[in-house]
């Protein structure tokens, strides 16, 4: 039988390798047939490996009604059905009960742990914690410069700065002069690091504007207080897709004609840069981030193996305009953009 080589990517792809090597000699039509019985199993959710029911539990800062976070977990939760896994969610945008809810699980001895480090210094005891516990813990997202240090496997996400480097390089693009740089949730050292990126390659002025985001009646109306206090702000970026739509409005409300820029994409963002009421998003793929890491958990756990090398598995950033919006469209109304 041939070697089979695996990575991180779709059980479907490990096996179809291993289906080749075992079916060799066989006919054409014996390998159309489990390959069909493969495609079968996935559309009808069902698991595509008989590995044991292995039970990962992901633990996120995502607070209320954050869309982005749906978007990760219709990954993860994909992934899980496909490697017979049983997935467990939780979160909170509460630094200590996120630890908490980290500790609860580990509690319960689940076999893998993905979690998120917005807040790095309230997370490394509890993460510690699970690697001496011998739970293995990736992370997603935020904390990528801190995630080997803490003991993690690997880190799945987008690097912050990087990200903010190419807003900010898309904003000189597009000719802009004074931007707002709108921060939701204080404390988070990836909104920073987005903010601070920005603000590096952005030839003009970049001022950070610290809302919040549990309230979004009063993140609409501090957006506009500003924009009204000061009319020569051309753009203004938010930190995330549920704050896209209240910048929109917010602009309109002050009279102002600045450009609205956003991070991460949803079917809304979509559908808002196709009509040209944004000017561009930041697609780090959510979809991607929870499924790679239900996946890498399972590989890991089934055979040993681990990605990145030390570093960052990134997921974007990607510059998204009104010109994609339209060949996304299927994919954010189903959940996975």
């Amino acid at each position: 039988m041939a070697r089979v080589r695996t990575g991180v990517r779709t059980v479907g792809a490990v096996l179809a390798a291993v289906l080749a090597g075992s079916l060799a000699g066989c006919s054409a039509t014996g390998g159309k047939r489990a390959e069909d019985a493969r495609k079968a199993a996935a559309a009808e959710g069902r698991a595509a490996v008989t590995t044991p029911r292995w039970t990962f539990a992901m633990v996120t800062h995502s607070g209320a009604g954050d869309t982005f976070w749906d978007i990760v977990q219709n990954g993860a939760g994909q992934a899980a059905a496909k490697d017979n896994i049983n997935f467990l969610y939780a979160n909170s945008d509460e630094a200590q009960q996120q630890a908490q809810l980290v500790d609860s699980y580990i509690d319960k001895k689940v076999d893998g742990l993905i979690v998120t480090l917005a807040k790095p210094d309230a997370m490394k005891a509890v993460v510690a914690k699970a690697t001496r516990a011998g739970i293995p813990v990736i992370t997603v997202n935020s904390g990528s410069e801190q995630s080997k240090a803490f003991g993690a496997l690997s880190h799945i996400g987008q690097d912050e700065t990087i990200a903010g480097e190419a807003v900010g390089d898309e904003l000189d693009k597009r000719g802009r002069k004074k931007a707002l740089c709108v921060l939701h949730e204080q404390g988070n050292v990836g909104h920073e690091q987005r903010c601070a990126g920005a603000k590096k390659t952005f030839e003009g002025s970049l001022e950070n504007l610290y809302v919040d985001g549990t309230n979004m009646p009063d993140v609409q109306a501090s957006i506009e207080a500003k924009l009204q206090a000061d009319p020569s702000v051309d753009a203004v970026v938010t930190l995330g897709a549920p704050f896209a739509d209240t910048a929109v409005q917010a602009a309109r409300n002050a009279g102002s004609k600045a450009e609205i820029d956003t991070f991460d994409l949803n079917a809304k963002v979509a559908t808002s840069l196709k009509d040209g009421k944004l000017g561009f998003a930041v697609d780090q793929q959510p979809y991607l981030q929870g499924y790679e890491a239900v996946d890498l958990l399972w590989l890991h756990r089934y055979n040993a193996d681990v990605l990145g090398g030390g570093r960052p598995v990134l997921t974007g950033p990607q510059i998204i305009t009104g010109k994609d919006a339209a060949e996304l469209k299927d994919y954010t109304e189903r959940g996975t953009r």
